[in-house]
């Protein structure tokens, strides 16, 4: 399942990147301007932000592919990173539907799912305990031991 997903995020920082560099092109071939901004500075903006936003869905592209080769999950940093990564889908998610339309809305959502799906696919390693002590302090689990 990661490396299913983290093939949809490279394909997506690819299209993002795509997008970005396109519209930065468009602004600076029609000297548009947005509240006096330099139209070379728009362009120049458009061009950090493809690298930024590619960078950061092609860095959870990354998290998943480790997660995919290793079988193991992602810890700490990494596992906020791609809980940000779906955070981010969810909001562009819901703003696509007014701005794009509906397709982009569940092709976002798509992504998200994906991206959760990744999360939650593995368990707790072999050898550790899924959970801590029992709640109610007494050191003494519920669970039976025997047969």
């Amino acid at each position: 399942m990661a490396a299913v997903t983290a093939l949809v995020l490279t394909v997506e920082a690819a299209v993002l990147v795509g997008l970005n560099l396109f519209l930065g092109k468009v602004a600076d071939a029609q000297q548009m301007s947005l509240a006096g901004i330099e139209p070379r500075a728009m362009t120049i903006s458009a061009v950090i932000g493809a690298v930024l936003v590619g960078g950061y869905v092609l860095g959870c592209a990354l998290i998943l592919v480790r997660t995919a080769v290793r079988d193991v999950p992602p810890r700490g940093f990494w596992r906020i990173t791609l809980i940000s990564c779906a955070v981010v889908h969810g909001v562009l998610g819901a703003f696509s539907v007014g701005l794009v339309g509906w397709l982009a809305f569940v092709v976002m959502m798509t992504v998200l799912g994906l991206i959760v799906w990744s999360l939650t696919w593995y368990g707790e390693p072999a050898g550790q305990p899924a959970a801590g002590p029992p709640a109610d302090g007494s050191g003494v689990s519920a669970e039976p031991t025997g047969p």
